[in-house]
């Protein structure tokens, strides 16, 4: 077996462990391998390997993996910010977008959705930890984003994403993630079916697990260490 092959069973192997702590069902968490940076033959390498969802965070990057792998039926998505120019490609080509931090780019994103498509399935993303260089809404405006984004077509409101402030201590880790929760929890309540929460990644997925995460955002501990030079 693989690298990546062994590494995808440890993952899982945590989120199984992660579930069953928080009594819940490990089937109520998917995991999302980021595949940014990694090149295209590690994707095949996970996806030999059973993995079926794949997560970009650059447009032309993203695009030009869906393109040379399109014939085995992944799934992709896009988690990066999103500048409104290139938000035409990422409507063609992807299946889901979490990064949605204001209403201009969601217009874009349902205008640009081909009609033959199934509508795009979308998180908001909340800055829950109020640092300037994340991308975000503010976790009061979140409600009234979600009520904008749910209303436009070729558009489906999944739920919200958010990537907190890096922390090694559990308590520390689940605060924001717990946060994140009692908004989308909020937001149900104001009558909007949301059923997703996209939250954690390699060091703190356990955190997340406790507090909700229905997918996890896991780059490294599948691919390993990135270099981004």
């Amino acid at each position: 077996m693989s690298a990546i092959a062994d590494n995808l069973q440890a993952v899982q192997a945590r989120i199984a462990k992660a579930a069953a702590a928080a009594g819940r069902s490990p089937e109520s968490v998917r995991l999302l391998a980021v595949s940014k940076t990694w090149p295209l033959a590690s994707v095949i390498e996970a996806a030999d390997a059973g993995q079926r969802a794949f997560g970009e965070n650059y447009v032309q990057e993203g695009i030009d993996k869906i393109a040379a792998i399109s014939g085995r039926n992944l799934e992709w998505h896009f988690i990066g910010p999103l500048q409104s120019n290139k938000s035409r490609p990422v409507a063609e080509r992807f299946d889901w977008v979490h990064s949605i931090d204001r209403l201009k780019i969601a217009e874009r994103l349902s205008a640009q959705r081909p009609a033959y498509l199934p509508p795009l399935q979308v998180c908001v993303q909340v800055n829950v930890s109020g640092e300037a260089s994340k991308s975000g809404c503010a976790p009061d405006d979140t409600l009234a984003l979600c009520r904008a984004v749910a209303a436009l077509p070729g558009l489906q409101l999944r739920g919200l994403m958010a990537i907190p402030e890096l922390s090694d201590d559990p308590a520390a880790q689940r605060a924001p993630f717990r946060q994140v929760r009692e908004i989308f929890d909020h937001i149900r309540a104001a009558g909007l079916p949301l059923d997703t929460l996209s939250m954690g990644m390699s060091h703190d997925l356990e955190a997340a697990v406790a507090e909700g995460a229905t997918i996890v955002r896991i780059g490294t501990a599948i691919f390993g260490e990135r270099n981004y030079r």
